[in-house]
């Protein structure tokens, strides 16, 4: 195996690690999103709290939506090269 195709392969390793981290980021997200939602009444938060639970799933998955581009970007991109 030549140098160029282990750099290819690493690359794609890379890659696909970034994209199993934003797919965990998305889960990770809705899931505490949903939890913090059920709790926080049961807790007696007053519902100020849920537009902070808000904004935090949408800073995550805003996060999520930028990095997904980037690898969309990027995997098309050497796709075209080769």
């Amino acid at each position: 195996m030549s140098a160029q195709d282990q750099g290819k392969m690493a690359q794609e390793r890379a890659l696909a690690a970034r994209g199993r981290l934003v797919s965990l980021v998305i889960v990770g997200t809705m899931v505490l999103w949903l939890l913090s939602l059920w709790l926080a009444p049961k807790l007696g938060l007053p519902g100020r709290y849920a537009f902070l639970f808000d904004f935090a799933a949408l800073a995550g998955l805003f996060w999520a939506l930028v990095v997904a581009l980037r690898l969309r970007r990027v995997r098309a991109e050497t796709r075209d090269n080769e």
